[in-house]
């Protein structure tokens, strides 16, 4: 995973906002984008970084909510902290249910917007982590053989060795030889560490 400085991103129509929010964030010098537009932002190439986005609600054109349904749509896990000039229990209701990190009605005090972008970037760099051992298990699983697979499916299911073998038509010795190349190929320490893996990885298990 690159390391780059974590990163927030703001969108306010509101140019003195867009100010004020910029002086923000220069004063404690954290490393930030600002935006005039939804628009603007989903042009623009985002850095290889933790990051979190600050996100008026209304928006002309493509508005907050609007803005945080594409990003779930795209499977974007970015934590987002709506700000509203107007508080609007629906909207905020809304957002939270899309996964919002924080709703903040202006004028709000400067600590609890670094608050909340400390504990949204926090939670990027969780996710980020996650991901890249989800695909680090990916690459593992993608190197074993068919016949691997297979046993790795079966294994997590809770069959032993002997009940394989018969399920697979081969001998138990050979059972055991696939099964300790599934667990070194995979790095699993242990079976319900595999099964953990498996989960993760959404393999399907073989069906009776």
């Amino acid at each position: 995973m690159n390391l780059e400085e974590p990163i927030v991103f703001a969108i306010d129509d509101d140019a003195s906002m867009r100010e004020a929010l910029g002086r923000l964030f220069r004063s404690i010098g954290m490393r930030a984008k600002i935006f005039a537009s939804a628009q603007e932002f989903v042009k623009f190439t985002r850095p290889d970084a933790p990051a979190c986005l600050v996100l008026d609600v209304r928006l002309p054109g493509l508005s907050g909510l609007d803005l945080q349904h594409e990003l779930a749509a795209a499977d974007c896990t970015l934590p987002i902290i709506f700000i509203t000039g107007h508080g609007d229990i629906q909207m905020s209701v809304e957002a939270m249910k899309g996964g919002a990190l924080e709703f903040l009605t202006k004028p709000f005090r400067d600590q609890a917007l670094l608050d909340a972008i400390h504990k949204g970037i926090q939670q990027d760099v969780t996710n980020r982590k996650h991901r890249g051992q989800i695909a680090e298990q990916r690459a593992r699983y993608d190197l074993l053989t068919k016949r691997e697979r297979e046993v790795l499916g079966l294994v997590v299911t809770g069959l032993l060795n002997k009940e394989i073998a018969a399920q697979l038509g081969t001998t138990e010795f050979t059972v055991k030889i696939q099964r300790r190349r599934v667990m070194q190929k995979m790095r699993a320490g242990s079976v319900p560490e595999l099964v953990r893996m498996a989960e993760k990885l959404g393999i399907p298990l073989p069906r009776d």
